[in-house]
């Protein structure tokens, strides 16, 4: 896939251990727990004049723990928590992690989507995540990288492959904001 110039700058995130606490295959809304930085960190992007997307794997449909009828609740449920004015739009991909796929990060499918449904400049991007796929999936399609602390993975003295490390999603932001351009 070619990458394109767009207008707009992005923020993509991963979901899980980005915004929200990691619950393995989550499948119920009522375990969904935002970070308490979530939508202070989003707002600030979103004044900056970033467009904001989640980018999330959830091979839990693909290995049949769950519904994708299961998977919107839960993403219903952030959506809830945020506020529908802090997110654009969420892609998700459904394929298990031996499947070829290239929308399962860290291909960077996902994002090109996004790029061509909402007219983004990638070069002008960031990609926040907790894992090192987050970091590929983003260096993938080119756009600068952010690893966060907030979840499963640890990444000290460790090639994360990422631009950037930092503690949750305030001192990303704040690293974005930095070096918006």
């Amino acid at each position: 896939m070619e990458a394109r110039s767009g207008t707009h700058p992005a923020v993509f995130l991963d979901r899980d251990g980005t915004i929200m606490h990691d619950v393995m295959y989550c499948s119920d809304p009522a375990k969904v727990r935002l970070f308490n930085d979530t939508r202070d960190a989003l707002g600030r992007l979103k004044q900056a004049g970033f467009k904001v997307f989640v980018i999330t794997n959830q091979s839990g449909i693909g290995r049949g723990y769950f519904t994708e009828a299961d998977y919107r609740a839960v993403e219903q449920e952030v959506n809830s928590q945020i506020g529908t004015e802090l997110i654009d739009a969420t892609y998700f991909c459904a394929d298990a992690p031996d499947a070829a796929s290239a929308r399962r990060k860290p291909a960077p499918g996902m994002v090109f989507e996004a790029q061509r449904d909402h007219d983004l400049d990638l070069s002008r991007s960031f990609f926040v995540g907790d894992k090192r796929i987050d970091a590929q999936c983003g260096r993938n399609a080119g756009v600068r990288t952010i690893l966060v602390e907030s979840g499963c993975e640890t990444h000290a003295d460790v090639d994360h492959g990422a631009d950037w490390k930092a503690r949750d999603l305030t001192a990303a932001a704040e690293i974005i904001l930095r070096h918006a351009s």
